[in-house]
């Protein structure tokens, strides 16, 4: 008779977590916080709200979150950790807009809470739009990383406001104004003034909240550290993510 092959063991949900140690624990949900007010960003994106400085969209309440995520990140697993996370979000981002435009076209009962135009007002989006805040997204992201670590690397680690709020003022520099140039100029030819107003008003905004951030920064830095015992990452050290318990 042949000996009986041992069933493989299935590891319970519990166990998993458990074998996570807390950096990858904390990595997990800081991508995943990144990537929900990502997609957020880009769904709500389109109603403006009214202000003394005109119309600005209600997408500035999720995105400066990923400002801090991604800064976090940075630090505590960087430039590798960062890039990825900024990879991960870009293919989520192109996942629900893929499912967002195949259940646009798809049809509709009478009976749903939606009606059609109704739906595709709000998710169908437009790919002119879609297209410009990713490569908005792309280049705005890739270069706070970099800037980050610069900052990192000259300051030594120290004077985390200034590599933090440094690397944001300049991407969202770019991000603002890369968005707005394809996306006006591209799909309604908007006067370069208009486009510059906008710009303007926008990268104004986005500035004020990054400074306003700082404290968030330096609090959600402090947690880390004291809470679950992790170390920022070198500034010439290791970029991998780290499996220390």
């Amino acid at each position: 008779m042949a000996p009986m092959t041992p069933s493989p063991t299935i590891a319970s949900p519990a166990s998993v977590t458990t074998a996570l140690s807390a950096s990858q624990r904390l990595y997990v949900a800081l991508a995943v916080t990144f990537v929900a007010c990502l997609i957020l960003g880009d769904v709500i994106g389109g109603k403006a709200v009214a202000t003394s400085l005109g119309p600005v969209s209600v997408g500035l309440i999720p995105f400066p979150v990923t400002f801090l995520l991604t800064d976090i990140v940075n630090d505590f697993y960087g430039r590798s950790g960062a890039r990825f996370l900024t990879v991960l979000g870009f293919c989520m981002a192109v996942l629900a807009w893929l499912i967002l435009q195949v259940t646009t076209v798809m049809p509709i009962d009478k009976g749903s809470y939606f009606q059609q135009a109704e739906y595709a007002k709000i998710f169908g989006g437009s790919a002119q739009l879609f297209v410009a805040s990713m490569v908005a997204y792309l280049v705005g992201q890739f270069l706070d990383i970099y800037v980050f670590q610069w900052w990192k690397a000259l300051t030594q680690s120290r004077h985390l406001w200034v590599r933090a709020t440094g690397s944001t003022v300049l991407s969202q520099l770019v991000d603002t104004a890369a968005i707005n140039v394809i996306f006006w100029k591209w799909t309604a030819n908007q006067s370069w003034g208009w486009i510059f107003a906008k710009i303007v008003r926008e990268y104004g905004i986005k500035v004020v909240i990054a400074f306003a951030l700082t404290p968030f920064v330096y609090a959600l830095h402090s947690l880390i550290v004291r809470g679950l015992g992790l170390q920022p990452e070198p500034a010439s050290g290791s970029v991998s993510v780290r499996s220390s318990g």
